[in-house]
């Protein structure tokens, strides 16, 4: 089905635009760029040149997408921005592009930006992430799957996300955040997100599996370090328990602390 351009939008003829997509008036849409079949581009929308764009995405009224970044060592290069399918990108979002050539800001499938949220230059964004009112994502950050953010959360640059795990509204925090877990808005751990586990199908001894192993990081005297050995040793392997091992093996920044009591 051919797609409904607007007269009153700015569609580079350099601009690559799929199967019965949508561009209401005043969108504006820069030469190199490639917008899949089935989106929606509602008024004062600007996509600019380097986005990537999949199918099925609704990008509401004043987004950018593909901005310049805001970064310092930011020099003009050529890089992308890639956007999945079946996202909801509402009012007044930014996702910037990378900095450097070939790098690349990344926004998976089936994700929910509501309204106001920023997602910073060459960070990479899993699948099924609700980010809520406000939220802002610094850069190179890494967030796994089905990851919420409540309201006006800040995530600061270089730090990661695990599978499953809630921020709590007001949160700002500069180190790992391990999968299935809470963050309080004291940025500390908060408990197992249980409610995440059980909809999307983790077994429920495995959940008690998941706390035992985060009584070990959070609750004991040793270090991180002492700590996944012990989990190894301790906890029965499972899908979930392998990948918060590896998630905490592979930390940089250091992860959140124990919540005080």
């Amino acid at each position: 089905m051919a797609s409904e351009i607007s007269p009153k939008a700015e569609v580079s003829p350099k601009a690559t635009i799929g199967n019965n997509v949508k561009i209401f008036p005043f969108a504006y849409i820069e030469d190199d760029v490639v917008i899949g079949d089935n989106c929606i581009i509602f008024p004062f929308v600007s996509i600019c040149s380097g986005t990537r764009m999949g199918k099925n995405n609704k990008v509401h009224q004043g987004s950018v997408i593909g901005a310049l970044p805001q970064d310092f060592e930011f020099r003009g290069e050529k890089s992308e921005c890639i956007i999945g399918d079946n996202n909801i990108i509402r009012e007044n979002v930014v996702i910037n592009r990378a900095t450097h050539t070939g790098g690349q800001t990344v926004i998976g499938n089936d994700n929910f930006l509501m309204e106001g949220a920023h997602i910073s230059h060459d960070t990479k964004v899993g699948d099924r992430c609700v980010f809520g009112y406000g939220t802002k994502i610094a850069g190179d950050c890494i967030i796994e799957d089905l990851v919420i953010f409540s309201s006006s959360v800040i995530e600061n640059s270089k730090t990661r996300v695990g599978k499953g795990s809630m921020i709590q509204a007001g949160t700002s925090f500069s180190q790992d955040v391990p999968p299935y877990i809470i963050v309080t808005k004291k940025g500390q751990f908060g408990g197992v997100n249980i409610t995440v586990g059980r909809q999307h199908g983790v077994d429920e001894k495995v959940l008690k599996h998941i706390a035992n192993a985060y009584r070990l990081v959070f609750n004991g005297k040793g270090s991180l370090f002492d700590a996944i050995l012990q989990i190894e040793e301790q906890v029965p392997p499972s899908e979930e328990i392998n990948h918060i091992v590896e998630f905490l093996k592979a930390t940089e920044a250091g992860i959140i602390s124990k919540m005080n009591i």
